[in-house]
């Protein structure tokens, strides 16, 4: 699909999936594009309109040196749904695409169905740590970076196992922009939804990776524990739980989806 261009800015978005379906909207983690959830298409596809999207500074869409929150992704999902006149859709995000997730359901829970927050947290911590990450792609470029990001994103025995996507991951990385990668790790850094997400009143499942060391399982339950009625889902996989547990990850989504 062409780039779309809302209010001035591009961004880049895809439909899979009948027209007539439910929609089910996909945002990636920080650092990947939409070709993330590549795995998870040819089956959410038979049931949904997926739509998947760059989130801002990513992939092929808008990247500008300008501060943000997380309630800047948040708007820019709602914009896409707007531009396309989709009234309602499901949520699926993986670690920032589930940040979003959290504030769509906070403050736009009408515009929400069933939302799934994977592999994520509703706040992350210290300040130093993004401060140290947003300087290095600044100074060094992203190729500084990739080593140590795909070691927290995958588990060991996956990097062995499946090395052509622990590479096409890192190509990922090394392509995004990096003005696009440092603001938003600012954004990530500022956030802290720990109590706003006490509100939520959509049906949510919280993905959390055993093996996780980006975002651990303890924050995924702590998300779950905040969201009444909140589920949870336990994948043996680090951080990219979708690529590193396809079917799994698929099938968990899909099914709490369908009810």
């Amino acid at each position: 699909m062409p780039i779309e261009t809302l209010a001035g800015e591009p961004f880049n978005i895809r439909f899979d999936g009948p027209a007539d379906a439910p929609v089910l909207m996909l945002s990636n983690s920080l650092g990947t594009n939409l070709s993330m959830w590549d795995p998870q298409i040819p089956e959410w596809s038979k049931r949904f309109r997926v739509l998947r999207y760059d989130s801002r500074g990513h992939g092929l869409s808008v990247a500008t040196d300008t501060s943000f929150g997380i309630d800047r992704l948040g708007r820019d999902a709602l914009a896409i749904l707007d531009h396309f006149g989709i009234e309602k859709a499901h949520w699926c995000g993986v670690s920032k695409g589930g940040m979003v997730g959290q504030w769509l359901a906070t403050n736009a829970r009408e515009r929400m169905g069933r939302l799934v927050l994977a592999n994520t947290a509703a706040h992350m911590g210290p300040p130093s740590l993004w401060d140290d990450r947003i300087a290095m792609a600044r100074g060094q470029g992203m190729d500084a970076l990739v080593q140590g990001v795909l070691a927290r994103w995958f588990s060991p025995r996956f990097r062995e196992a499946e090395p052509a996507t622990v590479a096409r991951v890192g190509t990922m990385l090394t392509t995004t922009p990096a003005i696009g990668y440092a603001t938003c790790c600012a954004a990530i850094r500022d956030m802290d939804q720990r109590e706003a997400i006490r509100s939520v009143t959509n049906p949510v499942l919280v993905v959390i990776g055993t093996v996780d060391p980006a975002t651990p399982p303890a924050a995924g339950h702590l998300i779950a524990q905040a969201i009444p009625g909140a589920r949870t889902v336990e994948l043996d996989a680090a951080h990219l739980s979708n690529l590193e547990q396809p079917e799994a990850f698929t099938k968990a989504v899909q099914d709490f989806l369908s009810e």
